[in-house]
């Protein structure tokens, strides 16, 4: 039996808002960093929002560094997944996703997973990161998500 932690975390829970409000929120990364519960983001310039697979948006970090995020999953709506990569580098194997599953027309079951089993176990610096990742923090940013997501729309 082996003390290490799982390389896939996910999170799942239920949001009183339409999926076509959560996602917005979440394809557009300058509101990424009002929710996000993971202690990791800063800051994204607006007029990033996200369309199909390949396109790329960028990020701040709270270190300060600058991170190219390149879209490989999307379904408008429905699903959004990214692969983050220092700037001008190849991604080193870790994949931020989201799901939105409509449960009714106000309400969405939204699944939010961090899969970090394409990484090198060899890069000890992103191995500590990622292990630090738990899925307490995956629920936080859907607690945080969801507070934004059931304000009163204008």
């Amino acid at each position: 039996m082996t003390d290490e932690p799982s390389r896939v975390l996910r999170a799942s829970r239920e949001i009183e808002a339409p999926a076509e409000r959560i996602f917005e929120l979440i394809a557009d990364p300058a509101q990424q960093p009002s929710w996000d519960g993971n202690d990791n983001l800063a800051e994204a310039e607006s007029g990033q929002r996200v369309h199909a697979v390949g396109d790329v948006f960028v990020t701040t970090l709270l270190n300060g560094k600058i991170r190219e995020n390149r879209i490989v999953e999307f379904e408008e709506g429905r699903r959004v997944a990214w692969l983050p990569a220092e700037v001008g580098k190849d991604a080193p194997g870790h994949l931020w996703r989201w799901e939105l599953k409509p449960l009714g027309a106000e309400r969405t079951e939204v699944t939010h997973t961090y899969d970090w089993s394409a990484l090198d176990l060899g890069d000890t610096r992103r191995v500590t990161r990622a292990r630090s990742t738990t899925t307490d923090g995956l629920r936080a940013s859907l607690d945080n998500l969801a507070k934004a997501a059931e304000l009163p729309q204008p």
